[in-house]
């Protein structure tokens, strides 16, 4: 299957604050011994009314992606999908497509922390986009728009001599631009053709590990 992307030059390398509120409790006195023989109902002193403290959740911050104005803020941090925890078909699937909500982290946050923990040091993609990623996340330069999104995936499942299995993913990006610290435009892209990737992935140690990554036609 061969597959076209309009993305080149600094594209061709990238693919792809909690608000927190305090409570306040209320604290409250109670009336102390019996009112004395003859007092009427306005001499005694009612109990007053405490306050329990609320469970009332802590809001985060909204999460805004980057734009002409500026970089992406609050980017949520993907959550490994249970599915994505198993050796499974199902399992292998549920992780390339997490894999590639990470390589979007990477490309609005410039870290790969999260995707370098579950992908091995000789992937191919990776060495191709890191560069440009890294590039147009320093020095007051962003990248706006331009993400991954993996449209569907298989696999046929079967393990390899090496203990490796393979999963093909069919991907689309959307439209692009990287902006300099003085927020003018070095490039602006469309949305992609359809692209795809093959993942070689191993399950070791109870988790999912990306091996290699690599466009196909590319």
């Amino acid at each position: 299957m061969t597959s076209r992307s309009s993305f080149s030059g600094p594209w061709r390398a990238c693919t792809v604050a909690v608000v927190s509120l305090s409570l306040m409790s209320v604290s409250a006195c109670t009336g102390g011994g019996a009112p004395p023989p003859g007092s009427s109902p306005s001499d005694s002193q009612s109990p007053a009314a405490s306050t329990t403290p609320s469970n009332t959740p802590t809001p985060t911050a909204a999460y805004k992606p980057a734009d002409a104005s500026g970089r992406a803020q609050n980017v949520p941090v993907p959550v490994l999908p249970e599915a994505a925890k198993a050796e499974t078909k199902e399992g292998a699937i549920a992780f390339a497509k997490h894999w590639y909500t990470l390589l979007n982290y990477a490309y609005q946050t410039g870290e790969f922390r999260l995707m370098d923990e579950v992908t091995d040091s000789s992937c191919r993609l990776c060495a191709k986009v890191r560069p440009g990623i890294v590039e147009w996340n320093s020095e007051g330069r962003w990248i706006a728009g331009g993400l991954v999104q993996a449209k569907g995936a298989y696999t046929n499942f079967v393990k390899t001599s090496q203990g490796s299995y393979q999963v093909t993913t069919q991907l689309e990006q959307s439209a692009g631009t990287l902006y300099r610290p003085d927020s003018s435009v070095e490039k602006s892209v469309p949305p992609s053709q359809v692209l795809a990737d093959i993942m070689i992935l191993r399950f070791s140690d109870g988790r999912w590990i990306a091996m290699d990554v690599d466009r196909i036609g590319a």
